[in-house]
Order: C-alpha cells, then sequence, then structure tokens
C-alpha cells in the first residue's frame, strides 16, 4: 500500500510544469523522490492507497475569523458570508480566491481561513485529474497548528524562515538579523527545522542548533494533518467525500503509530478467536464420535449378528424390525396398532368413520371431519409415536414415518 504525495507548483500550471513528489511505501516512511510533469508522475498502488496535493506555503494566506452564527456548512451562504469578512483583507477580488475552513469549526467559534488562488489551485488540481493523478486530499505544507516550530526552507540564494504555530503562520526572509525580526523574540525551547541547503545558515543566524528536514519529510507530516483545502465548488460530491474518508480512516488505522496498541489487540483478539473456534469444534467432534462409539456398542451389544456398522439407528430400526416379525408382534405400522392410535386421539370418539382403506404402513380414513385445528392437534400427538398425519381430499391419512 503506496501513497503518493505531490507538492504543487507555486507557478501557474501549464503543459510543461513539473510537479515535485514523493511516493511513500506506507504514507509514513520516505520512498522514490521526483520532479516531473504530470502524465509522468507514479501511481499509488495498493488497498488504501492515497494520493495527496500539498499547497506550498508560499501560495497561502491565513486570516482568523469568527463563524457568523446562523450560517452552516454546505451552504451557499457561508461562501458570501467569509467574502464580506475578508474583503478588506484580501490583496484580490474575493471572486477570484479561493477559501477553506479550519477543520472542526462551529458557527460562532473563531477560526483559521486559508486562502489562496481561485484559478492556480484548479489548474494545479486539473493537471493531475487529467493525468490521473487526482488528489484524495489538498493540504497545507504549513498550517497554524501546534507545535510551535520555526522551518527555514528554500536555497542559498533564496532562503525563507517560516514560523508556525497556533497563533499563526508567518514566512519572511531568512538573512543576518532574523532573530530580532521574530515577533515575542525567540523561545529557547521552540524547534528549528531547516532544510540541508539552508540549514548552515539558519543556525549561524539563529544561533541555535537545527534538525534537518527535508522538504519530502515536511509533506508527509502535513498530510498527517486534519486540513482538507478541498472545499466549496472543489469538495467532492458526498458519496465520493464519504468514501475517501473511510479510506483514509482506514488507512490511518492501519499504519499510524498511535494505533499500533490498537491494532496489537485486534491481532490478538482475532487470534483468540480463531483458536476458541477450532477448540470448540475439536470438543464437538469428540463428542459426536463418542456417540457414534455408544450408537454401535448399544447395536452390537443387542443385536450380535451384526458385523458391520455402517448406520447405528438405520440398522437398529431394521433389527428391530425383523425380530418383531420373527415374534409375531405387531408394529406401528399395521392395522391393529394404527386403529388404536387413531382410536386413542383426542375427539376421536365424537367422529364415526365411514370408509377404511388400509395399505402396508398407510391407513386412509373417510367421515372423520376434523377441522384444521384438530388436524394440527392430532399430528402432534401422533409425531412422538412415529407416524404423520396429512389430508387428502376427505380422506385423512395417517402413515408411517420412514427411517430417517
Amino acid at each position: 500500500m503506496s501513497s503518493l504525495f505531490i507538492q504543487l507548483p507555486i507557478a501557474s500550471t501549464t503543459p510543461e510544469t513539473e510537479f515535485s513528489f514523493v511516493l511513500s511505501p506506507d504514507g509514513r516512511r520516505l520512498g522514490r523522490t521526483g520532479c516531473v510533469p504530470a502524465p509522468m508522475l507514479p501511481a499509488a498502488a495498493g488497498a488504501g492507497s492515497e494520493v495527496v496535493a500539498v499547497v506550498p506555503v508560499a501560495q497561502l494566506a491565513w486570516h482568523r475569523v469568527t463563524w457568523p452564527r446562523g450560517v452552516t456548512a454546505g451552504t451557499p451562504r457561508l461562501r458570501a458570508a467569509l467574502e464580506g469578512l475578508l474583503e478588506e483583507a484580501l490583496l484580490d477580488e474575493p471572486e477570484s480566491v479561493h477559501f477553506a475552513m479550519e477543520p472542526g469549526g462551529r458557527p460562532g467559534q473563531a477560526l483559521w481561513v486559508a486562502v489562496c488562488g481561485r484559478a492556480w489551485l484548479r489548474d494545479a488540481l486539473q493537471a493531475l485529474e487529467a493525468a490521473g493523478r487526482g488528489p484524495s486530499r489538498v493540504v497545507p505544507e504549513v498550517a497554524p497548528e501546534a507545535p510551535t516550530a520555526w522551518l527555514a526552507m528554500g536555497d542559498p540564494e533564496e532562503a525563507w524562515l517560516v514560523a508556525r504555530g497556533p497563533a499563526g503562520v508567518l514566512r519572511m526572509p531568512l538573512g543576518p538579523g532574523i532573530g530580532d525580526l521574530m515577533p515575542g523574540g525567540l523561545a529557547a525551547d521552540t524547534l528549528l527545522l531547516a532544510e540541508p541547503g539552508v540549514s548552515a545558515q539558519a543556525e549561524a543566524w539563529l544561533h541555535r542548533p537545527a534538525v534537518l528536514q527535508s522538504p519530502a519529510q515536511r509533506w508527509l507530516l502535513a498530510a498527517q494533518s486534519r486540513w482538507n483545502l478541498a472545499q466549496f465548488d472543489l469538495a467532492q460530491s458526498r458519496p465520493g467525500r464519504w468514501g475517501r474518508r473511510i479510506t483514509g480512516s482506514l488507512a490511518t488505522l492501519w499504519r499510524a503509530p498511535v494505533w499500533r496498541p490498537a491494532r496489537w489487540a485486534l491481532g490478538l483478539l482475532l487470534v483468540s478467536q480463531l483458536v476458541g473456534l477450532n477448540t470448540w469444534a475439536w470438543l464437538e467432534r469428540r463428542a459426536l464420535d463418542a456417540k457414534a462409539r455408544d450408537l454401535r456398542h448399544v447395536l452390537t451389544g443387542t443385536f450380535p449378528q451384526v458385523r458391520v456398522v455402517v448406520d447405528p439407528r438405520v440398522q437398529m430400526e431394521r433389527e428391530v424390525e425383523r425380530l418383531r416379525q420373527a415374534t409375531g408382534a405387531p408394529s406401528p405400522g399395521d392395522l391393529e396398532a394404527m386403529l388404536g392410535v387413531v382410536a386413542g386421539l383426542p375427539g376421536a370418539d365424537a367422529s364415526m368413520p365411514t370408509e377404511l382403506d388400509y395399505a402396508p404402513a398407510s391407513l386412509r380414513v373417510r367421515g372423520l371431519g376434523w377441522s384444521a385445528e384438530q388436524m394440527v392437534t392430532a399430528s402432534a400427538a401422533l409425531r412422538p409415536q412415529g407416524l404423520r398425519l396429512r389430508r387428502d381430499g376427505e380422506w385423512v391419512v395417517f402413515e408411517k414415518e420412514p427411517p430417517r
């Protein structure tokens, strides 16, 4: 199960535009990286795989707003309300920008809104769709989330420092004296992450050691955030959105380290259930084998002439029938026995049969005039005696049940 992470280009997308990517084997570890045109991007394969588009930090602006009360998510009024709230803060016309709201927000609460060029984002996503690499999610490269950190990125000729935290995202050129320009100064416990090309500059100008982090590592971490910038007109249909959400949740459960204890517990539960079912089946098989041995012992002990036991129950019935015939004792299928059974049924004394028809193991009686309720009652009374009852027109038929 592999996942493809694609950074969208900063410039407008053209047929010659190249996309930087990382193909991760499990969504957590680095794999193959490169920069190729959209049609040459590798494919994510396997169950639970996904394609994630990462929006560069330079293309996003962040604004803090309060979600208007009475405006629910998924309605056209919400975008119109955001346009009204941010109209004075935007550098472009509201119609030309794309809005994405912080996940988990509610009406009346303050939340972050990400803003980027609408046409720029749509062109980049359409190029990926045309190449068969349509993303399931669109995430920001850097979002205003904890923990607070500084990120040095770029190359020595054009280096940037990005301050990230719950208070927002701030991007500024990385150069001498940058520490004096940081809002609130440089906290001693704030993490400094730097790309290898600018790590030396960051350490020299910020006077602290830096932890190396490649752009590909930053994209993988960005994909683990709650953000999805594909909102409003870029949002997927409800079935597709739910399908992506379920797929993403399953992938998270399968790969995320925080769910490793749950995965182990589930695996142990399945193994214990499998062992328990096999043990139960083995015990049941032993019990059945013991009953079969008891039947064989009863058969061979009662009728020593039986040498080969195939079906103890059937063979027992046959031997009993032979013994009955040899001694002249009546069987349940004889006329005398069946007449006695019929006479002993509830309500039989109130009915006078007008005609009898007997065949071996079958007695047909006409004139009983039993109702459906009486037929049910009589059938229940005859079943323990090995007889069954049915109606054939004006006849009531008593039959001996065949051996099973």
